[in-house]
């Protein structure tokens, strides 16, 4: 019976050691497997960080205003006879726009003309009778105050007579209008709109603490998705006075030129004022930065380590990770502030791969946009 027991742990004993033998071998098999058989290369782009020069710039969403904007409407009550604009048209000053029928008034204002020159008739005569003494002054008096009251009755009809016609305050361009000969309006009803958009102005407000880098006069740029991108010029003209409470930001307000038209009332524009004096800043394009709550991040590409004994092939560069400060952007572009020199080769695309020793390949066919003031791309 005992012999029988030392028989089966012998048999235990030896499968146990020929089982660890195993997994030991398989091990060291599966470890020179891995050895032999590394992370294959990653490709990615890469670019080299450069100093440019920045003019320094404001940034703010505006609004577009008419330097002279009205609501062209009456102040009388009246039947159009006759409208004289066609809608889109430019107008001059003064133009006629509309005419009210003022046959009526017309009548009035002769009837009161006569009245005043018989009133003046009766003043001339009795004038002379009161200087030989024939009248006495008192009547000469009521003469004078009846001949002034005849006069003002007369003015206060021609200008009645002058609101049946409807003139453009301002030169400028008109809007569409719905208004018919045979309408009757109203006062206050509005005919057509009246904006002079040459130039044109854009209000606009920035934080407080930009308020000292303001003045009258500093050039500005806006620029509306209604073409592209393209930037229309023009100074500040005014900043106002006060600080809104509310929001902390001042108004301002600038000047653009407008000559082609192009620029209307209502629109909103992206508007950047140059500031201060240009700058020389370290850049890269804004793909080759990587945001981690811990911090930015870029991947440099590193010469290719020596070659270990019995490799083949070309060595790669390898990738190491770094942290950087970034500055303020411009476009597609990032200003670097610490962590990098200049001419450094830094990964511009192809990051989310890349690990510290990653080996690379650089391929540039293709690059990510690097514009200081991109435009949307036509589709």
């Amino acid at each position: 019976m005992k012999k029988r027991m030392v028989i089966m742990l012998v048999c235990v004993g030896l499968l146990l050691a020929a089982l660890f033998g195993f997994n030991l071998f398989k091990g060291m098999m599966f470890r020179k497997f891995m050895a032999s058989n590394a992370a294959p290369p990653a490709t990615v782009s890469a670019v080299h960080a450069t100093y440019q020069v920045w003019q320094p710039q404001l940034a703010a969403v505006g609004s577009l205003r008419a330097v002279r904007g009205v609501d062209v409407t009456t102040e009388i009550a009246g039947l159009v006879r006759e409208v004289r604009f066609t809608s889109g048209s430019e107008a001059r000053a003064h133009q006629v726009l509309v005419q009210l029928n003022a046959d009526a008034d017309i009548a009035q204002l002769q009837a009161l003309q006569a009245a005043a020159e018989l009133a003046q008739t009766v003043y001339t005569r009795d004038q002379a009778q009161y200087d030989i003494k024939v009248i006495a002054k008192a009547t000469l008096d009521a003469d004078a105050a009846d001949l002034k009251s005849k006069k003002a009755q007369v003015a206060q009809q021609a200008a009645i007579v002058e609101k049946k016609t409807i003139r453009a305050p301002f030169a400028g361009r008109l809007g569409i209008t719905t208004l018919n000969p045979g309408q009757y309006v109203n006062p206050g009803d509005a005919i057509v709109t009246l904006q002079a958009i040459d130039p044109i102005y854009a209000d606009f407000t920035l934080p407080q603490q930009d308020v000292g880098q303001l003045a009258v006069g500093l050039p500005v740029a806006a620029e509306s998705n209604a073409y592209g991108g393209r930037a229309f010029k023009g100074r500040i003209t005014s900043i106002n006075p006060k600080v809104d409470t509310a929001t902390r930001n001042v108004q301002v307000e600038a000047r653009i030129d407008n000559q082609e038209g192009k620029l209307l009332p209502g629109m909103y524009a992206n508007v950047k004022i140059d500031v201060g004096t240009p700058q020389r800043r370290l850049t890269l394009p804004q793909t080759a930065i990587t945001y981690n709550p811990y911090g930015a991040t870029v991947f440099v590409v590193e010469p290719a380590p020596a070659a270990k004994p019995g490799e083949t092939g070309k060595p790669l560069p390898v990738a190491r990770q770094v942290f950087v400060t970034t500055g303020p952007t411009r476009g597609d572009q990032v200003a670097i502030e610490k962590g990098l020199e200049e001419g450094s080769q830094v990964v511009s695309s192809g990051q989310l791969k890349l690990k510290n020793g990653t080996r690379l390949v650089i391929d540039n066919k293709v690059q990510p946009a690097d514009l200081p003031n991109p435009s949307p791309q036509e589709q």
